[in-house]
């Protein structure tokens, strides 16, 4: 079985995310102090953190550079990764702790044995773009139309989770398997596809070349993005890992407060392009929690009807909540 994930998680990879980043209530976030009993951090080995160049990842990079980890008693190791083969590959291996990465992923994984957790969600990005030449105005006017996409990964995934909540079926449009994802933002510019999905920060840089964006993920309330853990990690270093939960709120709420003050950062540290610094819309980066069960419910019903998926999971064998306790 462990054979077949990792060729399921090798088609995932196509997914490859580029080089790629609101404002709500200030809540204040638990200390490692106030957490609860749980959460004094005492390990002297640093938790591994894979993460991509991605939104999801911007309060952790700002974490680190800020110190809250260090504030917070955590040592923490980000581990840059910018093919999900690769940072898939590490996780099985055990090499890193933790890792931003998605509910189908999680999936394969628990369906191969591997004991990940999934801990919470994260705020990333995913969108649908059309050409600026093909006149669809809304997501309705996709039907039979050829969006660009990778197939059977989370970018399709997030593509017929979104056509859904305008009543269009995945049968009702023509996927067109364009894995290299800027070859597929250059196709959708010049009208050799209708529409694209795209990640950051490829979704805004279609934007500011023309194209018009009809929906994304953050907008329509689909939370594909989650945060892994090992469960060994989680009962081992638990204290550890919600001292590390802490540092990333209060990186997070740094970011939602005044979001314009971390263009610059954008470019110097999470390696966006210079061309979408000033053009970029922040995520809102919302207090630690779980993807609701039917968020999950609804991607394990997408694997089972694509095939992908032959192990019956609930959500309950994918998530622990230990580490968010007290957000």
């Amino acid at each position: 079985m462990k054979k077949l994930v990792l060729v399921l998680l090798a088609i995932l990879a196509i997914t490859v995310i580029l080089p790629v980043f609101a404002n709500p209530q200030r809540d204040e976030a638990p200390s490692a102090a106030s957490a609860g009993p749980a959460s004094q951090a005492v390990s002297k080995e640093p938790l591994r953190i894979g993460i991509m160049p991605d939104a999801d990842s911007l309060p952790f990079m700002l974490a680190r550079d800020e110190n809250y980890f260090t504030e917070a008693g955590i040592p923490v190791e980000l581990v840059l990764f910018t093919s999900p083969t690769e940072r898939d590959a590490a996780v099985q291996a055990g090499k890193i702790d933790g890792v931003i990465s998605d509910i189908l992923a999680a999936a394969f994984l628990a369906a191969g044995g591997f004991d990940t957790k999934i801990t919470s969600y994260t705020d990333g990005r995913y969108g649908i773009v059309v050409s600026p030449a093909s006149g669809i105005a809304n997501l309705a006017g996709l039907k039979a139309r050829k969006i660009g996409l990778s197939t059977n990964t989370i970018i399709q995934y997030t593509v017929d989770a979104q056509l859904s909540t305008a009543g269009v079926k995945a049968s009702e449009y023509t996927p067109v398997a364009v894995a290299q994802m800027p070859l597929r933002l250059q196709m959708v510019l010049e009208g050799q596809l209708d529409a694209a999905s795209l990640p950051e920060p490829l979704l805004t840089a279609a934007s500011s070349q023309g194209a018009k964006l009809l929906s994304t993920t953050d907008t329509s309330g689909i939370d594909a993005g989650v945060m892994l853990f090992s469960k060994k990690v989680l009962d081992s270093r638990l204290a550890d890992v919600r001292a590390f939960y802490a540092a990333y709120y209060k990186a997070a709420q740094e970011i939602n407060a005044n979001p314009d003050k971390y263009r610059n950062y954008l470019v110097e540290k999470a390696k966006f392009p210079e061309t979408v610094k000033e053009a970029y819309h922040f995520v809102t980066y919302r207090r630690p929690g779980l993807p609701e069960d039917a968020q999950i419910e609804m991607a394990l019903a997408w694997l089972h009807e694509k095939g992908l998926l032959s192990v019956e999971l609930k959500p309950a064998d994918l998530v622990d909540d230990r580490a968010i306790i007290g957000f």
